[in-house]
């Protein structure tokens, strides 16, 4: 099946941009569109959970998951498995600068589009990415019944799984990565 990645729909509405990422399968990251895509047209949808919060975690292995919910009630509902994975490497593609209070963070999260300055290869400011080698690992898919209005203590026990999910893939192919020493913390 084709997978649907999903960007932040602020994305989707710059021209020319927006064109190309719609022509190969993007959908905005939001709750009704990724039911539909799921639901109706029966396709996959890849979403990174960590989102915004995340691209202000730079060489830090943090997931942003915990409060994060929405998309098992989302599989919950249309009945379609979880399948936890993680990205080695990705923290290193960029050198990420990091306000010290927070307002850039803030701003981002309020305007649903991440305002971070980032330097890539060569030390270029917004450069292309810095050569490194970046694995994607799957775990074991999380079977969810399909549940039309699930309760609360079911997203939380899905939730549960899935966070165990990614703890799994990670320690599983951390070592093979070079990256025994490491620990990857859920916030």
């Amino acid at each position: 099946k084709l997978c649907h990645w999903t960007t932040a729909p602020i994305v989707l509405k710059l021209p020319i941009i927006s064109k190309l990422m719609k022509a190969i399968g993007y959908i905005p990251a939001k709750s009704k569109n990724i039911l539909e895509t799921l639901s109706k047209k029966e396709e996959n949808v890849g979403i990174v959970l960590d989102g915004i919060a995340g691209m202000f975690q730079s060489h830090d292995e943090i997931a942003h998951v915990m409060q994060r919910k929405g998309i098992v009630k989302i599989a919950l509902k249309a009945g379609v498995p979880l399948v936890p994975v993680y990205g080695f490497g990705h923290t290193e593609l960029w050198r990420v600068v990091v306000d010290p209070v927070g307002i850039l963070e803030s701003l981002s999260v309020k305007l649903d589009v991440s305002l971070t300055p980032f330097f890539g290869r060569f030390g270029w400011f917004l450069g292309p990415p810095k050569r490194v080698a970046v694995a994607m690992c799957m775990g074991e898919p999380i079977s969810c019944p399909k549940i039309e209005n699930p309760s609360q203590e079911d997203v939380n026990k899905y939730h549960d799984l899935l966070v165990k999910g990614y703890e799994e893939v990670f320690e599983r192919h951390k070592e093979a990565y070079g990256w025994g020493h490491k620990t990857l913390r859920f916030v």
